[in-house]
């Protein structure tokens, strides 16, 4: 324990590491204080005193001192926050006495190191984060982004996600937040899927016609992953909005139910056709022939798409299509098998986008259970093979030794 002779020894030295000593000494003092109030009194005025010290070392002594904890004075804080930059980078990053109030007032004017250190804030509201990505400097918004823990907002992530999107790490940092809105997902999918379009190794890579083949699969897929989500959240808009903008088509609602996602297939039914989403599932899960045609009536599509849609909600009951690659195959399979039989191989205008989709998906599906099936084969054989039929051994001769 410091004697108090030997404190104000240390507080009036000429050497600044004396004197910093002293206001550690203090701070320390005045947060673990226990006793009459006049002590506490007299350690808040030694603290007042330390902030007009000349030398920079003392107050960051200070400032060290004082900078985690919650029962810090405000007014000291205020003071150094405002004092040389070293200072008030630590105070403005790490004290938690500092409130909104304090803070938003100076993010207009600071500069890009002190953006930097709020950003770092252990805890932010949305109203501060806010404030700092409206500065515009992409480093910190996008530091900020990656911050989970702040909520920021849809109506703001939207706005980021509509002004930022042709930046690919801006747009890798929103695709990984939870909180982003469905349709600003949907947005940036878009413009990953254009970038990927104009990339030189994707392009070399693969034949333009099979490039848009997958980029369309793999759009349809995101569009409809993302309102899978948004289904099983029960969050409305997303489906609306798709509907308003025309995106929701005979494609989309086949691709729905051959990748499983199917309550977001019965959310665009309960849109269209302007019932219940309850009773939707309902008929989908139980309803006869008949029952979902009435169904597809209402939601406005031609009889040719209506006949389709009800065999594949009646052969998807019996199939896992949300995990099981071959049987998605199969579905497909029968589906474009009944389609050329039914119409003697010359399929309707109505019908050709189906068809065409049908088609597509049965190749994919094709490798894709095959890859499956290949894998399991490999894993479930542990002898070798046995010789192909004519194959005949030829005996090995035996060279005299040398």
């Amino acid at each position: 324990m410091v004697a108090y002779q030997e404190f104000v020894s240390l507080s009036q030295s000429q050497v600044s590491e004396d004197r910093g000593s002293a206001a550690h000494l203090s701070a320390h003092a005045y947060l673990n204080h226990i006793g009459p109030a006049d002590e506490h009194a007299a350690l808040y005025a030694a603290l007042i005193g330390f902030l007009d010290d000349p030398s920079v070392k003392v107050r960051a002594a200070l400032a060290y001192g004082l900078l985690h904890s919650n029962e810090a004075p405000r007014p000291i804080m205020l003071a150094l926050l405002h004092d040389s930059a070293i200072i008030a980078r630590a105070v403005i990053q790490y004290s938690p006495v500092l409130i909104d109030a304090d803070l938003i007032g100076l993010i207009k004017t600071l500069d890009l190191s002190m953006l930097v250190a709020v950003s770092q804030r252990s805890k932010m509201s949305p109203r501060l984060a806010a404030a700092i990505i409206a500065r515009g400097q992409g480093a910190v918004t996008q530091r900020l982004l990656r911050r989970h823990d702040i909520a920021l907002g849809e109506a703001l992530l939207t706005q980021l996600a509509t002004d930022l999107a042709d930046e690919a790490e801006m747009r890798g940092a929103l695709l990984a937040r939870r909180d982003l809105p469905a349709a600003a997902r949907l947005l940036l999918v878009q413009k990953v899927t254009q970038a990927l379009r104009g990339a030189r190794i994707v392009k070399g890579a693969l034949t333009s016609d099979r490039l848009e083949r997958v980029l369309r699969d793999s759009g349809d897929t995101a569009l409809t992953a993302i309102g899978e989500r948004e289904a099983v959240q029960a969050k409305g808009g997303y489906v609306s909005e798709l509907i308003v903008t025309d995106r929701v088509n005979t494609r989309v609602l086949l691709h729905a139910v051959v990748t499983g996602h199917v309550m977001f297939f019965a959310d665009c039914l309960a849109e269209l056709a302007q019932a219940p989403r309850s009773k939707v599932f309902t008929l989908l899960e139980n309803g006869s022939r008949p029952a979902l045609n009435a169904l597809f009536v209402r939601c406005g599509l031609a009889e040719g798409v209506r006949n389709l849609l009800a065999r594949l909600v009646l052969h998807a009951r019996s199939s896992d299509l949300a995990d099981d690659a071959g049987a998605r195959h199969y579905v497909v399979t029968a589906l474009t098998e009944e389609l050329i039989a039914e119409h003697d191989g010359v399929i309707p205008e109505e019908l050709e986008e189906a068809f065409a989709y049908l088609s597509e998906q049965n190749i994919l599906l094709a490798r894709k259970a095959a890859r499956g099936v290949m894998a399991a084969f490999a894993m479930d054989t542990s002898s070798a093979m046995p010789a192909l039929p004519g194959e005949r051994t030829v005996p090995r001769l035996a060279l005299p030794a040398a």
